[in-house]
């Protein structure tokens, strides 16, 4: 499955943190708590997995 089939994505780097189900709202989020403060938006954090 690619990120952009689980709705709005974003991801940043260099760390490539990967947040999905991204809405306008959340936004500004992202830039105060993981640019400016490095932490992870926990909520908003894809987790990836495979399953064999």
């Amino acid at each position: 499955m690619e990120t952009c089939e689980l709705g709005p994505s974003i991801v940043v780097y260099p760390e490539g943190v990967f947040y999905g189900k991204v809405q306008l709202e959340d936004v500004a989020e992202i830039v105060t708590e993981h640019i400016e403060n490095d932490r992870i938006v926990e909520r908003l954090l894809m987790n990836f997995f495979r399953i064999a």
